[in-house]
């Protein structure tokens, strides 16, 4: 049995994570009767899965119906694959908006130093005003 602080040492995740994990009912460590937190070698366990699924960049929602299945004696590994598919094309999605969003600041910017070349006059500032909006 393990204090929170030797399971945040060994997990390298706060106690106050841990906490929230149990919270979100991922463990559930048993009680001393002044009400001490113990954790046994699964609670370790299923906190460096939550580490290394966090790091993954996946939910906590995620995470808890992962261990609700595999609890259930059921493999999560056709899950954990629909999931990632979900990240990965979350991902193209973002870095899609943020070719478009760097493409329109690039021509923004050539076109403020182009009208600045020709002697245009702004009400404020050129570059914002003559920019035209990234498109997706």
């Amino acid at each position: 049995m393990f204090t929170i602080g030797q399971v945040a040492a060994a997990t390298e995740l706060s106690p106050k994570a841990i906490r929230l994990y149990e919270a979100d009912e991922l463990i559930a460590p048993e009680r001393t009767e002044a009400g001490y937190r113990l954790y046994r070698d699964e609670d370790l366990a299923v906190l460096h899965f939550v580490r290394q699924a966090r790091v993954l960049g996946l939910g906590l929602a995620d995470i808890k119906a992962i261990l609700n299945l595999q609890r259930g004696g059921q493999q999560p590994c056709d899950l954990v694959m629909g999931i990632l598919d979900e990240r990965i094309a979350a991902i193209d999605r973002t870095m899609a908006d943020l070719q478009a969003l760097r493409t329109a600041l690039a021509g923004a910017r050539a076109d403020a130093e182009q009208a600045t070349l020709d002697g245009e006059d702004a009400v404020i500032c050129r570059i914002i005003e003559h920019a035209v909006p990234p498109t997706t």
